[in-house]
C-alpha cells in the first residue's frame, strides 16, 4: 500500500497553491495522511476529491470550519500497520517517550506543526514521522513531504521528498 504523508499546507496563507509534485503524489497514493494546518476548506476539499483514502486532523491554525470536520487525533490501520495522526507533539526533547506513552497501541505516529522533517523510533518501537511542509520552509532550506509503503504489518521505504523552488510555484 503506497502512502503519502504531508502536513502544514497553509494554503492560501503561506502559498497560493499546492506544488505539482505533491498533487501528483496524492494521485499515486493508496492513502494520504495530513497532519493539520490546512488553513482553508478548499484545500481539504481538494484532498478529499483526489485521495483514495484520507486520514487527516486539524491543526492549531485551522479555524472552526475545519475543526468541525476534522478530529484532533485520527487512527487508521493500513497494510497491517496501526497509524495515529496528530498535529502537535510538543517540544523535540522527550518527544519519543511522550508519544509512546500517549499512543501505546500505535506503530506509526504522523505529526506536523514544526515544518521540520522528523523520522525517529521510540525505544518501544513507535515510529514518529513528520513530513515537514510542502509550502513553507520555516527553519529549513527546502519544502518537503514523505512517501512510504505499508505491507504485512511493516512500514517500509520511508522517503523524504524535497520540492525544488521551481516546483513550488
Amino acid at each position: 500500500m503506497r502512502l503519502l504523508l504531508t502536513s502544514d499546507t497553509h494554503v492560501p496563507t503561506r502559498a497560493r497553491a499546492l506544488p505539482r509534485p505533491l498533487l501528483d503524489a496524492i494521485d499515486d497514493a493508496d492513502a494520504v495522511f495530513h497532519a493539520g494546518d490546512w488553513t482553508d476548506t478548499a484545500t481539504l476539499e481538494l484532498f478529499t476529491a483526489r485521495a483514495r483514502r484520507l486520514v487527516a486532523v486539524h491543526g492549531n491554525n485551522d479555524g472552526p470550519d475545519l475543526r468541525a470536520r476534522l478530529p484532533e487525533v485520527a487512527h487508521a490501520e493500513l497494510g497491517g500497520v496501526r497509524f495515529a495522526v496528530v498535529h502537535e507533539t510538543g517540544p523535540a526533547q522527550g518527544r519519543e517517550k511522550r508519544c509512546a506513552e500517549r499512543f501505546p497501541r500505535t506503530d506509526v505516529l504522523v505529526f506536523g506543526h514544526s515544518h521540520i522533517p522528523w523520522d525517529t523510533t521510540a525505544p518501544g518501537g513507535l515510529r514518529l514521522l513528520n513530513p515537514g511542509s510542502p509550502t513553507d520552509r520555516r527553519r529549513q532550506p527546502y519544502r518537503t513531504y514523505m512517501t512510504a509503503c505499508a505491507v504485512g504489518g511493516k512500514i517500509t521505504d520511508v522517503t523524504l521528498h524535497r520540492i525544488e523552488a521551481a516546483e513550488a510555484r
